[in-house]
């Protein structure tokens, strides 16, 4: 599956994964499953893992109603800020993660930021571990 993702709630945390070639069809079925779970809340931090990611389709109009979307779910009030963190190595993955910020200007309950580095991804969502593997093996 191209696209994942998995709430840790005892951190205020969701991990979101993205691997192969993303299209903004695998996002919009990510925020359906997102809308199900019943540890959703607003106000939760965003760990948007692109290691894996090897090309992305470039709709630079559908993604920004894509995150549109995805503004309106994380705060539908318009109160609550969520912190995403894209962790970006790769160039593809970087370039992805550039698009995206791009489509979040403006927002103003979203404060997102780009990573290359586990380690600092980790750290500014206030995180003791220094790798994901780590984080998610803490948090089973």
């Amino acid at each position: 599956m191209p696209a994942s993702f998995r709430i840790l709630p005892e951190r205020g945390l969701v991990y979101v994964q993205y691997s192969g070639f993303i299209r903004l069809a695998d996002t919009q079925r990510l925020i359906q499953a997102y809308l199900a779970h019943p540890d959703r809340h607003p106000g939760q931090k965003q760990l948007v893992d692109l290691a894996a990611v090897t090309g992305f389709e470039q709709d630079f109009v559908g993604l920004m109603a894509v995150q549109a979307a995805k503004a309106a779910i994380f705060d539908p009030g318009g109160r609550t800020q969520t912190l995403m963190v894209y962790f970006a190595p790769s160039d593809v993955s970087f370039d992805m993660a550039r698009h995206i910020l791009r489509s979040w200007h403006g927002v103003s309950t979203v404060i997102a930021t780009v990573q290359r580095h586990e380690a600092e991804a980790l750290d500014i969502l206030g995180q003791r571990e220094r790798r994901l593997e780590d984080l998610l093996s803490a948090a089973r």
